[in-house]
């Protein structure tokens, strides 16, 4: 990981609906843009900033003679019409203050209508109830709980009428609201080895400057808390050279500063693909030209290096990984295909409690009575942790392969060791808890923890930062993200951007379905009592009861795979 592919926190000022924001009990996510200091100045291009949602809301101005209560809700209410920066919303605040009221600077996401109490001749508080925030770069951030917070607002006369004089920077937008005018995106950045794209999530306005934004937030870097896992091709510093994307029937024309030009041809393809990723979620855009001042690149359109092979979220075979009847391996109803290089032999004769396999097939960590062992085609099996209280281990890709081991007593005891049985214990800040489930993305990039706490589960996602070896040294700090409730069960990576959990509850399991930095959905309640959930092909789950049956998400719930098996195993 070179100096000119990594970025270093840069600060910048911000207010946030501080009132709100600081009321969530959350783990604040951020990415900061690059500002120059040299340069020429140049004029940029208009940017068109109309609604591409399909929806575009109207909301009405102040009516003459209005009391102060009628003006802040008409206020909030206008925070819908985002045309001509606001200029709805802005009619009902003081001329003094109108440029001074920053509305992109985050959104509080309100469940319900909010209260309105006087607390003095021209003071009003709105009291609402925040499930989630959007900051100015586009991060989303779920409330764990729903959290009440009271904003304060002041009026003043204007012509015999009343205006807000003074109102929190943002807007408020109740959850139907929010997603007919903001839009999910993910920016795209690698692993440290460019094997895989890494996706950041971020929600932006539903307009069609949404490319520029897109693109903007990319060159940015990634959100704080991916800082250190992920790597950018684009060198620091690199810009938008005319502050805008254009498109032209379906081509993203983007030109960047004159720092791209420190990139290798092997970067700049990786550059290009970056940008391709990122911005095929709008709708518009069907291909991407990249320039930089103005002067167009040569490069290949396909190759086998500069990013092009990457993968972006992969598969996993459809079949449930079992040891069941004395087989580990694939399982096709009561028939079971034992893995191949002699690993499946060795993993059942180690009469498994957990199983992990590598995306190759050719790695697997199996947990036993006797500790955790790393299992490889061609090799004797190794035991290289001898704890019996432990998580079920995971498998990291990442160069030549490790096994993660955490203790169950203990989430600030994480060890990942080598093939080779070598330890490298990372360090962590997970709270105090009880461990339930340990799990590595599919890219090596992130970890995924559910805790058992006194205040019920707690899951919580972490980005691997490592070393230049590319062995592990430490997690970054733990983004809490929406748990199922009841007594914690198991947690697993669906895709490179949702994971599921599993509480179990006296109704039965409780599966809860997250996009890190987007939204939860609770899934339909299957009968029995979960043990393990697994991420299955093409965004399916598999959850393996108590009785051993192994059932498959549907669309509309879940459907029995016809397998039965003592272990559930979990692919890469």
């Amino acid at each position: 990981m070179t100096p000119a592919r990594t970025r270093a926190p840069r600060r910048r000022p911000r207010r946030l609906l501080a009132v709100a924001l600081a009321a969530l009990t959350l783990v604040a996510v951020s990415a900061c843009a690059a500002i120059p200091v040299s340069g020429d100045v140049r004029s940029g291009q208009t940017i068109k900033d109309e609604s591409v949602s399909g929806v575009d809301f109207r909301p009405d101005g102040p009516s003459d003679g209005a009391d102060q209560t009628t003006i802040l809700r008409g206020f909030i209410a206008a925070a819908t019409g985002a045309q001509n920066n606001y200029a709805i919303a802005r009619e009902f605040l003081a001329s003094g203050f109108s440029q001074k009221w920053n509305p992109r600077q985050g959104v509080t996401i309100s469940d319900g209508s909010g209260s309105v109490e006087r607390v003095g001749g021209r003071e009003l508080t709105y009291t609402l109830t925040a499930s989630a925030t959007v900051d100015s770069d586009g991060e989303y951030t779920q409330a764990v709980r729903p959290t009440t917070s009271t904003l304060t607002y002041q009026f003043v006369r204007e012509d015999g009428e009343w205006r807000i004089a003074y109102a929190p920077d943002g807007i408020i937008l109740s959850p139907v609201r929010f997603e007919s005018v903001f839009q999910q995106h993910e920016l795209y950045f690698y692993d440290p080895s460019y094997d895989f794209f890494v996706p950041d999530v971020r929600w932006f306005l539903a307009r069609s400057s949404v490319s520029t934004r897109i693109v903007s937030a990319l060159l940015a870097g990634p959100a704080d808390w991916l800082k250190g896992a992920v790597v950018t091709a684009f060198p620091e510093g690199t810009q938008l050279s005319l502050n805008a994307v254009t498109i032209d029937n379906g081509t993203a024309q983007v030109d960047l500063s004159s720092d791209a030009l420190r990139a290798s041809t092997s970067d700049k393809l990786r550059m290009r693909a970056q940008l391709t990723k990122s911005l095929a979620s709008v709708a518009s855009v069907s291909s991407v030209t990249m320039t930089i001042e103005g002067a167009a690149i040569t490069l290949p359109e396909t190759g086998s290096s500069g990013g092009v092979d990457a993968q972006q979220n992969p598969d996993v075979d459809p079949r449930p990984l079992v040891v069941a009847n004395a087989k580990a391996g694939y399982a096709s109803g009561d028939s079971v295909s034992s893995l191949g290089g002699g690993i499946g032999a060795q993993v059942a004769d180690l009469d498994p409690t957990a199983l992990s396999l590598s995306a190759s097939g050719t790695l697997a960590a199996v947990q036993n009575a006797d500790g955790v062992w790393v299992v490889r085609s061609g090799r004797p099996r190794l035991r290289v942790d001898t704890r019996t209280d432990t998580v079920p281990p995971a498998v990291d890709d990442l160069g030549s392969g490790s096994v993660w081991v955490a203790d169950r007593g203990d989430p600030s005891e994480v060890t990942s060791y080598s093939v080779a049985g070598q330890p490298h214990q990372v360090a962590t800040t997970l709270p105090k808890g009880q461990l339930v489930s340990f799990e590595v993305s599919r890219d090596s990039t992130r970890a995924l923890a559910l805790l058992q706490t006194s205040d019920g589960p707690a899951l919580y996602v972490m980005a691997i930062i490592r070393d230049q070896d590319r062995v592990p040294t430490a997690f970054g700090a733990p983004v809490r993200v929406q748990a199922a409730s009841g007594d914690a069960v198991s947690a697993a990576w669906i895709s490179d951007t949702d994971i599921a959990s599993v509480g179990q509850t006296e109704d039965g399991p409780e599966i809860v379905r997250t996009t890190i930095g987007g939204k939860s959905s609770t899934l339909p309640k299957p009968d029995g009592t979960a043990t393990t959930i697994v991420g299955g092909s093409g965004g399916s789950l598999l959850l393996r009861l108590a009785d051993g049956a192994v059932l498959q998400s549907t669309g509309g719930g879940w459907e029995s795979t016809g397998v039965e098996c003592a272990v559930l195993g979990t692919q890469r």
